[in-house]
């Protein structure tokens, strides 16, 4: 497992989906000793004659007759595929997925932003688990091992679950983001925001995030002196309203006890403002998963009040200048930008 990277290698498992079973090839060996014709076998296993050929042509041995136990044999070990690796022989594209993951862009980002620089050259493609792969197993190796310290979890080896968000705090006279409209909703509208913080270590300091709804540009609250609820009402405000007027609709929030003077919030940057149901982490999803991109640079654990309000700005900078899936792997700061001129 771990020179597989975390993850079950392909040897060993079962062969399945398209691949033919032992049991239907047992059924052609047995029809193929009775001199049935090729479309009548594949009739009587589900195939095409075609499949039957092929599979008559490559696992039969030399000089001997079709047998089950040899030929599942044979089609076991082809299906290993062993081959060189793309990142091994395709040393320019090796040397731009190496520059993208040390600017921490994921192997999904980095495999679509291929596609956007390089959309006549196939040879200049690759897949985000090929990148994966050469990471994290020990046999296809060709990208820098230490690279992977760049990914968001920055594991040495994969693991196939995360653990559930924390609870959160109801706060009274709250809207609700039932009453949210659905020009919200449907993110067709910049200027609807997500927020939330990200705690650092024994919760003695914490980092707003905001995250815009349509373009998923990041700003970033610094909070030195803490983030009870008139440090937070302070902090946001300024930070809000650095942002054309154009630009401020909405904010989303959870029910942390930060946000008990929202009221103010709303009335000084002119913002409507929601809150989401009690451990509901998904209605506000893009804040979430721009905090754990962002955990990338702010460890959990760690002190989160050494970092200047520069050190911020530069991080948001980062994380807008990386492509995004959801944006057809265009960056948050090239759909924003002539906005934040307004």
């Amino acid at each position: 497992m771990a020179a597989a990277g975390g993850v079950r290698p392909r040897r060993g498992r079962n062969l399945k989906g398209r691949c033919l079973t032992f049991e239907k090839r047992e059924e052609i060996a047995i029809l193929r000793a009775q001199g049935q014709s090729l479309r009548k076998i594949g009739a009587a296993i589900g195939c095409s004659a075609s499949t039957v050929s092929r599979e008559l042509r490559r696992n039969t041995k030399a000089g001997n007759e079709y047998r089950a136990t040899s030929a599942h044999v044979l089609a076991y070990e082809r299906a290993s595929r062993p081959k060189p690796a793309k990142l091994h022989t395709n040393l320019v594209l090796r040397g731009i997925v190496e520059e993208d993951l040390a600017k921490k862009y994921s192997p999904e980002q980095i495999a679509g932003r291929l596609r956007l620089r390089f959309p006549d050259q196939q040879e200049m493609r690759v897949s985000p688990e090929t990148i994966y792969q050469s990471l994290y197993v020990q046999s296809r190796g060709a990208v820098n091992r230490d690279l992977a310290a760049c990914l968001r979890t920055g594991r040495a080896v994969r693991k196939p679950c995360r653990k559930a968000g924390q609870r959160k705090n109801r706060i009274p006279g709250m809207i609700n983001i039932s009453e949210r409209p659905a020009e919200v909703e449907d993110r067709a509208v910049p200027g609807h925001w997500e927020g939330d913080l990200i705690i650092g270590k024994g919760n003695q300091s914490a980092i707003g995030t905001l995250v815009e709804r349509n373009t998923n540009y990041t700003m970033l609250v610094h909070l030195p002196q803490g983030y009870k609820a008139e440090q937070m009402r302070q902090a946001l405000t300024a930070k809000i309203k650095t942002l054309p007027e154009s630009l401020r609709h909405s904010l989303t929030w959870d029910q942390g006890i930060e946000m008990q003077s929202w009221k103010s919030v709303k009335m000084d940057t002119g913002m409507e403002i929601y809150f989401c149901d009690p451990h509901s982490p998904w209605q506000r999803g893009i804040n979430e998963n721009t905090n754990g991109l962002l955990r990338q640079y702010f460890p959990k654990g760690t002190d989160l009040g050494i970092h200047s309000a520069e050190d911020l700005d530069w991080v948001a900078a980062e994380l807008n200048d990386r492509p995004r899936k959801r944006l057809e792997f265009r960056k948050p700061i090239e759909m924003i930008g002539s906005l934040l001129l307004q």
